[in-house]
């Protein structure tokens, strides 16, 4: 695998380490020269609106995580001729398990991701989330910004 390949893919995984983590200050750096969009939601941009995004919607549970684990799967990644932008289409699902909610898959979807090399390394331009299919989201999200988007049934 080709080095540049391997710096895309360790963010795309580094994402979700984050993410799982509740490590909120290091997702929203990742997203520092990015849109981070919901199909038919929010667009955002930058490390400020990330981060706000981030503690205004997800629960941190007793243990300081999201009691989540993300996966990232199915990449394909298509680098420039260039050499200095690339883009990749990968699905993603989250599991969770918390003391009331039995480890299950809470949402299932894929990511649409944009790269660019900035100053020498890596760095994300654009993440654009497809909620494909939602499960019960209650123990993970304060409120759901793939609501909108989604065509599972409502929790009561």
């Amino acid at each position: 695998m080709h080095a540049d390949e391997r710096e895309i893919l360790n963010l795309l995984h580094l994402y979700c380490e984050l993410q799982d983590a509740a490590d909120f200050v290091a997702v929203s750096e990742l997203f520092r020269h990015s849109g981070y969009r919901v199909q038919g939601g929010q667009s955002l941009f930058g490390y400020d609106e990330v981060y706000a995004l981030k503690t205004r919607h997800d629960k941190i549970h007793e243990d300081g995580t999201l009691r989540t684990k993300h996966v990232t799967t199915n990449t394909i990644l298509e680098l420039d001729p260039d050499g200095r932008r690339a883009r990749t289409r990968s699905y993603f699902t989250v599991y969770q398990g918390t003391s009331s909610l039995p480890l299950q898959c809470v949402i299932a979807g894929r990511y649409h991701d944009s790269f660019e090399r900035i100053e020498g390394a890596w760095c994300f331009t654009d993440r654009l989330i497809l909620g494909d299919l939602q499960g019960n989201l209650t123990h993970h999200l304060r409120d759901n910004p793939l609501e909108k988007t989604s065509h599972a049934p409502k929790e009561p």
